[in-house]
């Protein structure tokens, strides 16, 4: 009795953690203006596939995600109803090169700046680039750090299944 009852609870507490979601944390990120957006209910209001991709101006494979990324992204946009939001870990010293940064590069993501602390620790990451990619119910599908050219590939098919297509 007690072997079938410790089986039981087990696989209960298996059959949980199994289909625990992890969704976007409950952070805050400022706007190159400064106004304060909560991710979690960015998310969840946008009604949207979100990729979130963090990065910095100092990272060069960041930068050559977020360009390879920017050739496929109108694409994306209208097949998959997607956004990607571009947050930068950049410290205050090197925010101030964050809109130059983006204006040369020509990238049309939201752009947001978050505490390089309080996201590591909200997304449970140690390196960039790191991009996660959100369904529209703001559960996190897909996770990946670094980038090699062709990443993008996998992303997109990523974003495909996120978006249901």
């Amino acid at each position: 009795m007690k072997q079938a009852t410790f089986t039981i609870f087990f696989f209960l507490c298996f059959a949980m953690v199994a289909t625990a979601q992890k969704k976007v944390p409950n952070v805050n990120v400022k706007t190159l203006d400064g106004k304060t957006v909560n991710l979690k209910d960015y998310a969840a209001q946008s009604g949207k596939t979100i990729i979130i991709d963090f990065w910095a101006t100092w990272c060069s494979p960041c930068k050559k995600e977020l360009d390879a990324v920017a050739e496929y992204y109108e694409e994306w946009q209208e097949k998959y109803n997607v956004e990607l939001l571009a947050i930068t870990i950049d410290n205050q010293r090197a925010l101030p090169k964050v809109p130059g940064t983006v204006e040369t590069k020509g990238w049309t993501y939201t752009i947001f700046a978050g505490n390089e602390e309080e996201m590591r620790n909200a997304f449970n990451f140690q390196t960039i680039p790191q991009t996660l990619v959100a369904n529209k119910n703001g559960i996190i599908v897909f996770e990946h750090n670094g980038y090699v050219p062709g990443d993008e590939e996998e992303l997109e098919k990523a974003v495909a299944k996120a978006a249901g297509k």
